[in-house]
This record gives C-alpha cells, sequence and structure tokens, in this order.
C-alpha cells in the first residue's frame, strides 16, 4: 500500500466525528511530519480535505472521495467501508439530488397493504420520484444477492406508489396530478451492473451524471406510474 494512501485511511479514520490534529495523522500512518504536511497539502489541493493550521476536517463529500481515492490506491474496500459513516452515504446522495432540483426526504417510512416499509433516500422533481436504496458494500456483490436487493427496491418503490397520496407521508409529489417512481441502487464503488432488472445500479461519484441523463432514458427504465387525482390512502 502506498504512503498516500495509508495517510488516507489515517485521516478518514481520525476525521470520523471531529476534526483531527496534523501531529495526530502522522502518529497514525507512521509518517515523518514532512512527508505527512506534502500529503495533506496535495489532498487540499484536490479539494478532499480542509487544511487549517495544524486541524484537518473532512465533511461527508470528502470523505467519500478519499475513500474512493484509497480504493484506486490498493486499499481494501471492507476496510475503507467500515471507516464511512451510513450517514454520509445518504448525505452525499441527497445533496446530489438537491443539486438537481429534487426536493428529498431521507428514510421515508411507511405502510401499505399491512406491511411496513422504509426507502433511504426519496427525490421528487415532477414528473419523477426517485427512491433511492443506498447500499454501503464491504466486498464483490454477486448476481444472486444484487437480485434480492433490487426485487426488494422495486417492490418498495410500488409500494411508495400505491400508498399515496397520505396524510401521514410527506412527499413533494403529492401535490402533482401523477408521478414516475423510479427504484435505483446506489453503491459506494462500482458494482459489475451497470443495470438489473431495468433498475440502475449506480455508483456515488457518478450520481450526478445519472441524475443529469435521467430525463432522457425514463421510459427504458423500471418504474411505476400514478395518478394522484381523488385518490386518498391512510394508514
Amino acid at each position: 500500500m502506498s504512503v498516500e494512501c495509508n495517510l488516507i485511511i489515517s485521516v478518514l479514520k481520525l476525521t470520523k466525528e471531529a476534526p483531527v490534529l496534523t501531529k495526530d495523522i502522522s502518529i497514525d500512518a507512521k509518517l515523518p511530519i514532512v512527508t505527512m504536511e506534502n500529503l495533506l497539502k496535495k489532498l487540499q489541493n484536490e479539494d478532499l480535505i480542509n487544511l487549517e493550521g495544524e486541524t484537518v476536517t473532512a465533511e461527508s463529500g470528502g470523505r467519500l472521495k478519499l475513500a474512493i481515492k484509497a480504493a484506486s490506491l490498493g486499499a481494501d474496500v471492507q476496510v475503507i467501508s467500515h471507516l464511512l459513516c451510513w450517514q454520509e452515504f445518504e448525505e452525499i446522495a441527497a445533496f446530489a439530488l438537491k443539486n438537481y432540483g429534487y426536493t428529498v426526504v431521507n428514510n421515508v417510512r411507511f405502510k401499505n397493504s399491512g406491511r411496513r416499509f422504509e426507502i433511504d433516500v426519496v427525490g421528487c422533481r415532477k414528473p419523477l420520484v426517485i427512491c433511492i436504496d443506498c447500499k454501503h458494500w464491504q466486498h464483490a456483490i454477486g448476481a444472486s444477492s444484487l437480485k434480492k436487493i433490487v426485487e426488494s427496491q422495486i417492490e418498495r418503490a410500488k409500494a411508495l406508489a400505491d400508498c399515496l397520496p397520505n396524510s401521514k407521508v410527506s412527499l413533494e409529489c403529492t401535490k402533482w396530478t401523477g408521478a414516475k417512481f423510479f427504484p435505483a441502487i446506489i453503491s459506494l464503488f462500482p458494482s459489475p451492473y451497470k443495470y438489473y432488472y431495468e433498475v440502475p445500479i449506480v455508483p456515488i461519484l457518478q450520481l450526478q451524471d445519472f441524475l443529469n441523463q435521467l430525463p432522457v432514458y425514463t421510459q427504458s427504465l423500471k418504474h411505476f406510474s400514478q395518478n394522484f387525482t381523488n385518490l386518498r390512502h391512510d394508514f
């Protein structure tokens, strides 16, 4: 593992909950001060960290990019995944949606046909509703496991479409006359599959490109159309 990769892992580990002092990074990464300082400046120039005096801060977006960079340098994906908070993953997905004009709600809980469901992130931008399942995979995922994940997300997206409008589920789309609900899987690292059962499998750093192209490909993706006119549902 390269010196830079080793430093990035230390930064991820030590900034998980709060800013960290450069001397602590030097100790954890077992690097000379000068080497560490040069690498930290390099990371700052790449907008991956904030270096102010002897304090290093890494925001959620920067930490995700640090994780991707570490993986590209040969770090073990399972090790990297353990250094990221689950909330960071959902936050960056929500941030990307907001940048494209979506109204976003995290952890949408609802009930349909007597069953309880939860969707990690729901983004609404008329007439599209994207139902995202954030997968914090720590190892390569096989086709059989991916099949179950995709089928479950398809079921959640359909259940959400079927239960709306609902006074107990506050989503922007319920103000529309109708909407199209798209299940999607967002992963930390690339999957061997770009689509599975017409459901997109999108690496988190490619999410903005996906959102940019989505309006062109809506008809070819799995989705559920719902007309809200005169519909009323309750728990």
